[in-house]
């Protein structure tokens, strides 16, 4: 049994895309779950603050993944391309990359991984639809569509060699609604680690696919199956709502960006150079 420095639940933590907006968020709130949080991403982390151990790593290579988590007791795992982008480059980071990663974590023993997926799986449902996480997959772009891939892949390894994984259909995650879309998919930074805490600390998780939405108002999104997690989300987005009054102008009903749930982006892409 390991010995931990100060009795915390976990000894070393990996933190991928610390760099990124929900990296920032986590990197210093999972500190009280590990003796060291080790964090990676491709770009400048600064200085390793106490606790911590930084690591650059691209996950397209598969020899640095394999050292990236060496010596880990579990995976967060939010590296990666995280808006529309050219297929080419969401295929090295969040395919490859992501195969690579499961392939380090079950060569070295390692039974849990949060995943951060996406709402965007299941963007090209209506915004009339209540989406479970049984129903099809509809990906709104190549960024949506290397999430369903990443839901597809933490199966496999799940069913074939008990690797368990919680895959986070993250809605919008940031300080405040940005727009009346997000009143509905708004994840607060507090619930967001909530979730990420019900999602490493249940005893037996399986291949679970959770919602990442905070306890908002109007809902796209039944959250019921991950029930075993317990998730009680504890914000809400209607403390903004006063900033999106309601107005007799209405879009245009065939204008996707409203149509359906993956707002802008059913039309952000493909790009091509």
């Amino acid at each position: 049994m390991t010995e931990h420095l100060n009795d915390k639940p976990f000894k070393r933590l990996l933190l991928t895309g610390a760099a990124g907006g929900l990296g920032r968020v986590l990197r210093e709130r999972i500190k009280p779950w590990a003796d060291i949080v080790r964090v990676s991403d491709l770009v400048d982390l600064g200085a390793a603050a106490e606790g911590e151990e930084v690591m650059c790593c691209d996950l397209a290579d598969k020899a640095a993944v394999l050292n990236l988590v060496e010596g880990v007791d579990a995976v967060l795992h939010f590296g990666g391309i995280s808006v529309e982008d050219r297929f080419e480059s969401i295929m090295q980071a969040n395919i490859l990359g992501l195969h690579n990663l499961y392939e380090a974590v079950h060569k070295s023993g390692i039974k849990r991984v949060i995943y951060a997926s996406s709402s965007h799986v299941v963007g090209y449902y209506r915004t009339t639809d209540l989406v479970d996480a049984d129903m099809p997959l509809r990906p709104d772009g190549f960024y949506g569509l290397s999430k369903c891939f990443g839901e597809a892949l933490s199966r496999y390894y799940y069913d074939r060699f008990g690797i368990e994984t919680v895959c986070l259909r993250i809605g919008s995650s940031f300080p405040e609604p940005k727009n009346t879309r997000m009143m509905v998919t708004y994840l607060s930074y507090d619930d967001l680690l909530e979730l990420v805490r019900c999602a490493l600390f249940t005893p037996r998780v399986g291949h679970t696919i959770a919602f990442g939405v905070s306890d908002n108002a109007a809902r796209w999104w039944d959250n019921r199956k991950a029930a075993h997690l317990g998730y009680r989300p504890k914000d809400s987005a209607q403390q903004f709502a006063d900033r999106f009054p309601d107005t007799a102008e209405r879009p245009a009903a065939d204008d996707p960006i409203s149509t359906f749930q993956g707002g802008p982006f059913v039309i952000a892409g493909p790009r091509y150079e």
